[in-house]
């Protein structure tokens, strides 16, 4: 199944790649012909979609390698790293939009053929719109984060090609030609805006920030999912690493226990998660005996040690399970 996963998504983000060269030299042909500073922002733009597109397919590709001695946790962070190159690439062309657009308000020059050129960008919102959506649809499922990115990119190109129609049909209305510097302005100010945005969500990652989204999906399953037996779960952590997923947690159990059923409780434990996520997940689970604190909120039915009856169960949160001590602190508040 993972295989097959791999597969789609370099068939899907080659098929990005091969579109925005075609993209990309319908939108040059449109500058050609109209000599549009905002038509050539978003051809100069393209270039991005294409480096941008061809780094994606090499990283799914290193992404999908099997782990080794030099990376135990696999290849998956380069899917990070990725985005962040992309997000990096689109703001130096839109330093260089903003310099072309400002040198144009100051030496204007006149615009040519604006129906051919406004018909061929139009055709080319159609083709990114819908390789941009299908991109975004596959890398939240696949949980691909160098599909999203991309996808992302295409439809903020999408975006940025929409006002750039409506500003080339002001000009035809209103023969101003200094739309086209202001809208070419605008245009690279978007792409800075977006770009950053790229930028600083893939540092987040390669530095393991949490996943607030990622937790709390974690958190509603255990909930949903939740034995009797476990009487707490604490110090969770849910890392990501491409698409794959590594979660570790502290899982209390009773301490009568013996060897044997705390390996199958936990092998159980471990199975849920795997089976919930698409993407293949890695779980580490440290067993914890249970303590006389925790009585009151322990659900296990004909206990031997209990020395307290059970008062409450307590409601796991995000807040509650991420931290490095049992759930009874929580319960004495």
């Amino acid at each position: 199944m993972q295989r097959n996963q791999n597969k789609r998504k370099q068939r899907l983000i080659l098929l990005s790649f091969l579109a925005s060269i075609g993209l990309s030299v319908l939108k040059f042909t449109a500058y050609y012909l109209t000599d549009s500073n905002a038509i050539l922002s978003d051809a100069l733009e393209s270039i991005i979609n294409v480096i941008a597109s061809g780094f994606a397919f090499y990283s799914i590709y290193l992404a999908a390698q099997p782990k080794d001695q030099n990376h135990p946790y696999g290849h998956g962070k380069i899917e990070f790293f990725s985005a962040g190159f992309e997000g990096a690439l689109i703001i130096i062309a839109s330093l260089y939009i903003i310099y072309e657009a400002i040198l144009r308000l100051i030496h204007p020059e006149p615009i040519h053929n604006l129906g051919w050129g406004s018909s061929i960008i139009l055709f080319t919102i159609l083709v990114n719109g819908g390789i941009g959506y299908l991109l975004v649809k596959e890398g939240k499922k696949v949980n691909s984060k160098a599909l999203s990115a991309d996808g992302q990119h295409l439809l903020t190109d999408v975006i940025s090609s929409v006002v750039l129609i409506l500003s080339v049909m002001l000009i035809w209305l209103t023969d101003w030609n200094w739309i086209d510097s202001v809208a070419s302005l605008l245009f690279g100010v978007f792409l800075i805006y977006n770009g950053s945005r790229l930028v600083n969500n893939s540092v987040s990652l390669l530095m393991d920030a949490t996943d607030p989204e990622l937790l709390d999906r974690t958190v509603g399953l255990l909930s949903d999912k939740k034995q009797n037996h476990w009487i707490d779960i604490h110090n969770l952590r849910v890392q990501q690493y491409g698409a794959d997923l590594h979660i570790d947690c502290h899982l209390t159990l009773p301490n009568y226990w013996d060897l044997g059923q705390v390996h199958g409780a936990i092998h159980d434990f471990e199975n849920i998660l795997k089976e919930a996520n698409v993407a293949e997940t890695e779980v580490f689970v440290h067993a914890d005996p249970c303590l006389p604190q925790c009585c009151g909120f322990c659900r296990v039915e004909n206990c031997p040690i209990r020395q307290t009856p059970f008062l409450k169960d307590i409601h796991w949160t995000r807040e509650l399970l991420v931290k490095n001590e049992k759930l009874y602190n929580g319960a004495e508040k």
